[in-house]
């Protein structure tokens, strides 16, 4: 069954996903800006509340997967890793605000599911 979304709800859901850009503005960044957003909306839009919590947990796996990269960076691979963990993030966190936008749950593939 599809939802039908307000177009609020669906700017704040875009926003869950895209204020994970705040990363270029302070470290964890891109942690913290959709851990505000869900926080302050998750009660007033399901969407939000569905989004926010995948954009999180996202960012957290891909926060997780960088700094694995940064250590294998000792043996060489991790330069690759780290470069296609940035451009998959980068890239998939665009997408999810595209969709979310249209009023679609768009869920990430490689996330560690620490929120529920």
């Amino acid at each position: 069954m599809d939802e039908v979304y307000s177009k609020e709800e669906r700017i704040w859901g875009m926003v869950s996903h895209l204020s994970a850009f705040a990363f270029f503005v302070f470290p964890f960044g891109n942690i913290l800006g959709p851990l505000v957003v869900w926080l302050l909306k998750k009660d007033e839009y399901p969407l939000v509340d569905d989004q926010g919590k995948e954009s999180l947990n996202f960012q957290i796996s891909m926060t997780i997967y960088g700094l694995v990269s940064t250590l294998l960076i000792l043996v060489i691979i991790g330069i690759a890793l780290l470069i296609a963990v940035f451009i998959a993030t980068f890239v998939l966190t665009v997408i999810a605000g595209i969709k979310a936008n249209d009023g679609i749950a768009y869920r990430y593939p490689f996330v560690i599911r620490v929120i529920k």
